[in-house]
């Protein structure tokens, strides 16, 4: 069983910026993909960015440019820096894991960021 703390959410302003972390409790952080997810109040979960165990990115179309997905594997830890904050970027942002040997999927609980002037 992983689990995956997110922190660094918050209100900011449109056009500020702010970083996300997601530390997993996990010796073997390397051999799992991992992702920032987001869901907005009344809509479906939807991908932010991905990066797999050879630090290969993938983002949506919607954050491309903006945003920065990055992993430590010293520190067990997926960051995501979310640059140019657009009210349209509001959302409880989730981190994910996922084994590169299996199927399953862990998830965090999430943390609130507000983007609003």
């Amino acid at each position: 069983q992983v689990q995956l703390v997110e922190s660094g959410g918050g209100l900011v302003q449109p056009g500020e910026s702010l970083r996300l972390s997601c530390a997993a409790s996990t010796s073997a952080f390397s051999f799992y993909n991992m992702g920032w997810y987001r869901q907005a109040p009344g809509k479906q979960r939807e991908l932010v960015a991905t990066i797999n165990s050879g630090g290969s990115t993938n983002y949506a179309a919607s954050v491309k440019g903006r945003f920065t997905i990055s992993r430590d594997n010293a520190k067990n830890t997926v960051y995501l820096e979310m640059n140019s904050l657009k009210p349209e970027d509001t959302a409880v942002y989730y981190c994910n894991a996922v084994s590169v040997f299996r199927a399953t999927s862990y998830w965090g609980l999430g943390t609130q960021v507000t983007v609003s002037s």
